[in-house]
């Protein structure tokens, strides 16, 4: 696939960043796009592997020789179907997805791999503009109603692949906008939240059927739920934040990333916060504990709303600059990753463990107090290193649970795993019968991509199971792994 000697020619190079001067004084997206002639020499790298581990590094399974070679000989049109072929939201993926594909690339065992993220959302937008993307309806209805709880990435891929197997699909979303994670999640300079409305606007053509405000065990009846449709998908994710447990959690300014994200991009979006509720990072000192993505997240987001100084804190230690033996091709390295947030600004340290909070007479924290720790999975304190730092905001940015258990789950009476996800059999349908999970409710924290894998999956286990139910005609029968339209 590509040129044959594509990467004996071309370095890996990828699209710019804009200035830092620049991208902390507005909300767009912070990449450039290359020129179409980069982006085909970027695609000549890959090479006819013949194994393509970056196949099966992908969650998705995505046939990524197939659309490099297509991208290398400018066949842009036939590269939109083989991407949409696996992934239902490569614009998504191609923006926010850490690439587990490029980790597995053959070509990064000895050089830089092939740059298969940026090619996956070069063809994907390439295909917007030249409306090569449409709706495009099932031909037949079976006459099956399925609900998908939850509007993030996997209950959106369940649901876009359930409707074009001729089900009928509605979405139930708690929030007030569809989107999920995607919407209130992912700040605005990553993912700009026009990209997730038009692709609501293809799946809505194509007779997906989204409510909003609407929070399945709380104002929507889980029975009602139950006797209205033939199968429910539960696509929640995993909503229980990781809390620190220290003297002083109590103070006012100690919040959960999830608390704060999902305001600004609120206030992107043209709402108004109410004041006595708001968190804004101006003209404050600011301590994110947590070093990954979400952690990342905030970084970016505070340096946008002008702090006075920002400081991203993790227990664990500083990985190595390069990928470490512990961690060879072609699996997952332990590396250190620099996001574009890291570039502009603030202070990450490793090996660092909060002790406690103190602050005023009026219970604003105003303290974090901290020590070095020793290697996991003791993270044993290192004597003498204890230390304090001024704060008047703190974002705890220490992952996830598992989903919410009270409400829905409780009230549908599914089964939970030992990690308290909800369990499921190899059919992804839970304990209830007719009763599904896929994504984050049920494999726990996890990226986007698998959360697109998971929903596919998902549906396609509910086709098979409605089709059983079926009397008198023949419904489409779909795959995970079966091409979808674009």
């Amino acid at each position: 696939m590509g040129k044959a000697t594509g990467f004996l020619e071309h370095s890996r190079e990828l699209a710019p960043r804009r200035p830092v001067t620049q991208r902390i004084n507005d909300w767009f997206e912070i990449y450039l796009d290359l020129p179409e002639e980069k982006l085909r020499s970027q695609g000549a790298r890959c090479m006819d592997c013949g194994v393509p581990f970056c196949q099966t590094g992908c969650p998705v399974n995505n046939l990524i020789p197939d659309w490099n070679d297509l991208v290398y000989r400018g066949r842009w049109q036939e590269a939109v179907r083989q991407l949409h072929a696996t992934n239902n939201f490569p614009e998504f993926t191609g923006r926010i997805c850490p690439a587990p594909c490029e980790t597995s690339c053959v070509l990064g065992i000895n050089q830089p791999a092939v740059t298969i993220k940026q090619n996956e959302k070069s063809i994907v937008e390439r295909g917007f503009r030249e409306g090569w993307i449409r709706p495009e309806p099932p031909k037949v209805r079976t006459g099956k109603k399925v609900a998908v709880v939850g509007s993030g990435p996997a209950g959106l891929a369940a649901a876009q692949q359930l409707c074009r197997a001729g089900h009928s699909v509605v979405v139930y979303e708690k929030a007030d906008r569809v989107g999920g994670l995607l919407r209130y999640g992912i700040p605005q300079f990553k993912l700009e939240k026009h990209i997730i409305d038009r692709r609501l606007e293809q799946m809505s053509a194509e007779g997906v059927k989204f409510i909003t405000g609407a929070e399945v065990g709380n104002n929507v009846s889980v029975e009602d739920i139950r006797l209205e449709f033939d199968a429910i998908v539960l696509a929640g994710g995993a909503e229980h934040p990781r809390d620190l447990k220290v003297p002083g959690r109590e103070l006012k300014g100690i919040h959960f990333a999830m608390e704060y994200l999902p305001q600004q991009n609120r206030r992107c979006l043209g709402d108004t916060a109410d004041p006595t509720m708001e968190i804004l990072a101006t003209g404050k000192r600011v301590v994110i504990i947590g070093g990954g993505d979400t952690g990342a997240d905030c970084l970016g987001t505070c340096h946008r709303q002008k702090p006075l100084s920002v400081h991203q804190f993790e227990i664990m230690p500083k990985p190595p600059d390069e990928r470490s033996p512990l961690t060879p091709w072609p699996i997952w390295p332990m590396q250190l990753r620099t996001e574009g947030a890291h570039e502009e600004g603030g202070v990450r340290d490793w090996s660092i463990a909060t002790t406690r909070f103190s602050g005023s007479e009026e219970g604003q924290v105003k303290q974090l107090h901290a020590v070095r720790v020793g290697p996991p999975p003791k993270f044993e304190p290192i004597p003498g290193s204890e230390f304090t730092m001024d704060a008047d905001l703190v974002l705890i940015a220490m992952g996830f649970l598992g989903p919410v258990r009270n409400g829905m789950i409780e009230q549908l009476g599914v089964a939970l795993d030992q990690r308290g996800n909800v369990s499921t059999d190899q059919n992804y349908m839970s304990s209830v019968p007719g009763v599904f999970a896929a994504g984050d409710m049920r494999r726990g924290q996890s990226l986007v991509v698998w959360a697109i894998s998971e929903g596919r999956k998902a549906a396609a286990a509910v086709d098979s199971y409605l089709r059983t139910t079926v009397v008198g005609r023949i419904a489409p029968q779909i795959s995970a792994a079966q091409p979808i339209a674009s």
